[in-house]
């Protein structure tokens, strides 16, 4: 015989998953207005977000400098004059080879462009010329009609260069204060908090501090190492533009698994287009090896203590960041989803409960008192 449903177990059960449900909710929308604020706020909150990751890059030295007895504000000036020069001397590196090679590029990529074409009038595909014009025609033709777009997307374009400039402006005074000022933020930070809140909030940020450096760090030199061995193997190879796409692939390390991926199909092109089909395999042969030998090697080397994600994890959340926010969600999906691991492992310490050990319960003695 079948037993029948309990009418108060159900109404529990309901009870129970109602509230649930609600207080789900809730925890959304406090969501979605906290993410609306940061929206609101991102022309403050990126040049933080910014100065932070560069912080994490330069601190190591900045505290070799204060262990050796240096004052914190002459440490931080000297790290970031450095940090400067070594930022415009990148910049100048990778502008002047495009400069000077840009025009036999753009000659190498028209004569790309022939070949494309002459191989689609040939079998199989046996497109004819007129075809061929006739799209070119309806491409002019759109183009010339969308000109009032192109201004626009032109103007916007200064303009988020404009922005860029002062948010890396903003950014470096900011690096130089963290620098400076640094060590004392923790300190100052719990004695403003009241209660609970004093101990579990700095206990989280310096966490998360620490997970981010480690993830900055480590993503550096894997990819310094990617760039000097691709660029190496370019250079043997006789694929222009050598510097610039090392440094493409030093600066796309920092979106782990997408980020290799961009690097490795532009550099594979740009030999493709420059050099022909034969060298582009072997630059392609070149990218897949170096791939798995900073996968195997490298990375194990270098990251000592990983971020605790697995690789899927960080494939998701790079592509979510990359449809919600651009490049700046691919560079920030996995520093972010580090930080919510952080947290969410902090908040599982917390909330378990503390497991005996066999052996550490006082014995039985029914009531006897030993002697």
């Amino acid at each position: 015989m079948s037993a029948s449903l309990s009418y108060a177990r159900s109404r529990a059960a309901l009870r129970a998953s109602a509230r649930i449900s609600v207080e789900l909710l809730l925890v959304l929308v406090m969501t979605a207005v906290a993410l609306w604020l940061l929206g609101q706020m991102w022309s403050v909150v990126w040049p933080l977000i910014v100065g932070l990751l560069l912080t994490t890059l330069t601190w190591p030295a900045a505290r070799f400098l204060r262990r050796r007895g240096w004052p914190p504000a002459l440490a931080a000036s000297l790290v970031t004059v450095l940090f400067l020069v070594l930022a415009a001397a990148v910049v100048a590196l990778i502008a002047v080879p495009v400069a000077s090679q840009s025009g036999e590029l753009t000659d190498r990529i028209v004569d790309g462009v022939h070949k494309v074409r002459d191989w689609a009038a040939g079998p199989p595909l046996n497109v004819e010329d007129a075809q061929i014009s006739g799209a070119v025609d309806s491409a002019v033709e759109r183009f010339q009609k969308s000109a009032g777009s192109v201004v626009g997307t032109v103007v916007s374009g200064v303009s988020a260069v404009v922005d860029g400039l002062v948010t890396a402006v903003l950014a470096l005074f900011l690096m130089f204060f963290f620098l400076k000022d640094g060590p004392r933020f923790l300190p100052w930070l719990a004695r403003q908090l009241p209660g609970r809140l004093a101990v579990d909030v700095p206990t989280v940020a310096s966490r998360t501090w620490d997970t981010l450096g480690s993830f900055v760090r480590s993503q550096a030199a894997v990819g310094l190492l990617d760039a000097v061995f691709i660029g190496i193997g370019l250079w043997v190879v006789g694929v222009p533009l050598v510097l610039p796409l090392a440094v493409l692939t030093f600066v796309s390390a920092f979106v782990p698994i997408v980020g290799a991926l961009f690097a490795g199909f532009v550099a594979v092109l740009i030999a493709l287009v420059s050099n022909g089909l034969t060298d582009a395999l072997i630059v392609l042969a070149i990218i897949l090896a170096v791939q798995q030998l900073e996968g195997n090697v490298f990375q194990p080397m270098i990251q000592s203590r990983g971020l605790g994600l697995h690789a899927a994890v960080i494939l998701l959340a790079v592509t979510l960041g990359g449809s919600l926010a651009g490049v700046v969600g691919s560079l920030l999906a996995v520093p972010v989803a580090a930080m919510i691991a952080v947290f969410w492992n902090y908040l599982r310490e917390q909330l378990s409960e503390p497991t005996e050990e066999p052996g550490t319960q006082e014995p039985q003695t029914d009531g006897a008192v030993p002697s």
